[in-house]
């Protein structure tokens, strides 16, 4: 039954979520988009710290996790966000649901796991007025659409009881298109300018982890992961047409757009380097990420602009679960997984000489289903990015996540009497 549920599940999502707008944020005009991955559901619901592993969660942050695989599962999970922009003189809200994620993971002997899946990297979808007729007499608008998506192939190997490392090989692809109208105060006409993207590249992701007993009680877990940075092909087509406003303040073209020669690009993935520790047992566990990205050598894919910039990028998050009687009998609420965390991050990106922020809160269940090791998992997330001061627009969000993890042992051999 399970099996069945994970096919029909699969097909529908895999259908419905990678094409959409996957963020509202005025921030995703920059480079690639907003980075949009943040890890699987559960790990999400904790702070989005890296460190936790087991035989029942695939950790796709580290793929030295994947060794602990003792049961096949698949994992899928999407969310619902819901944002409110605040500049200095107006408040706009936006509500976006995606589908985040879809990963399998399996043991292929005693000490090797495999994972493979697809999950978003990062998203485009800001749409904003520059009107500065008044002043200038010129009148912008940009929108903005698409992203980068990443297929991944990864295997970890249990050293011994105490160490694992893995390798995760990554392809990335998807597409970008930008518009851009530009009208001035006096002239009937003005020029729309559409750009198409298509990008593509190769990454990796390694990970080594270390866990040991304190005591009888009290176990250690800790993780280090480092992906180099990657080079992106983007294939770039740009199209140009005259056109006028109409009184909807839609442009309306009044020629057939033409096409211009623009030059390919190369765009960075900035390499990353985590380290993670935590303690904990099989009823509770607590622990912390520290996450370091090389953000500063990005580049945006056409232009450059005079006031915004890159530095290089920090994030450190804490969270953990609690489960009051895993095995307990006649108690379902004492069975569930109980988890929050926290996490703040400067992304990299500076704008009028300020560092755009990101803080938030979350806090989840895990609901188990009887009679297997599979579960329910669901999780919200407040917080902030970016600021109103310098001019610039401040985030305030609020996601609500759905995971679902089918966990069930494949691949066994049939015996007979």
């Amino acid at each position: 039954m399970i099996k069945k549920i994970v096919l029909i599940v699969t097909i529908l999502l895999a259908n419905f979520g990678f094409a959409q707008e996957n963020t509202p944020s005025p921030y995703s005009f920059y480079g690639i988009g907003s980075a949009k991955f943040k890890g699987t559901n559960d790990i999400v619901n904790m702070g989005g710290i890296s460190v936790y592993s087991d035989s029942t969660h695939i950790n796709v942050l580290n793929p030295a996790s994947y060794a602990n695989q003792l049961l096949t599962s698949f994992q899928i999970g999407g969310t619902s966000s819901f944002y409110k922009l605040n500049s200095t003189s107006s408040t706009e809200k936006a509500q976006k649901t995606t589908f985040d994620y879809l990963i399998m993971g399996f043991p292929v002997s005693k000490k090797i796991g495999v994972s493979v899946g697809i999950l978003p990297q990062s998203s485009v979808g800001y749409r904003f007025i520059n009107d500065d007729r008044a002043d200038t007499g010129m009148y912008r608008k940009y929108t903005g659409k698409g992203g980068v998506n990443k297929v991944y192939f990864g295997s970890g190997y249990k050293i011994n009881s105490k160490f694992s490392v893995g390798l995760d090989l990554q392809y990335l692809f998807g597409s970008i298109d930008t518009e851009t109208q530009v009208f001035q105060d006096g002239v009937y006409y003005g020029s729309r300018e559409v750009n198409e993207s298509g990008i593509s590249g190769v990454a990796l992701n390694a990970g080594l982890t270390y866990n040991t007993k304190l005591n009888n009680k009290l176990n250690f877990m800790s993780s280090l992961t480092y992906s180099p940075e990657a080079k992106l092909n983007s294939n770039n087509v740009r199209n140009v047409a005259i056109v006028t406003l109409n009184s909807n303040n839609s442009a309306v073209p009044v020629t057939n757009d033409f096409e211009v020669n623009v030059a390919d690009t190369k765009l960075n993935i900035p390499s990353k380097l985590a380290f993670g520790a935590g303690v904990g047992n099989r009823k509770w566990f607590v622990g912390g990420d520290l996450t370091f990205s090389g953000t500063g050598s990005q580049v945006n894919r056409f232009d450059s602009y005079s006031n915004v910039s890159y530095e290089n990028a920090t994030r450190v998050a804490v969270g953990g679960f609690f489960i009051p009687k895993f095995d307990s009998y006649n108690n379902y609420f004492q069975r569930m997984t109980y988890r929050g965390g926290f996490k703040f991050e400067n992304t990299g990106l500076v704008i009028n000489n300020t560092s755009i922020k990101d803080r938030s809160m979350t806090l989840g269940l895990g609901f188990p289903i009887s009679g297997t090791f599979s579960s329910l998992n669901i999780g919200a997330e407040y917080g902030t990015r970016g600021t109103t001061n310098n001019g610039l627009v401040k985030e305030d969000y609020f996601s609500i996540n759905l995971g679902f993890i089918f966990n069930d042992k494949w691949f066994r051999k049939t015996l007979y009497n």
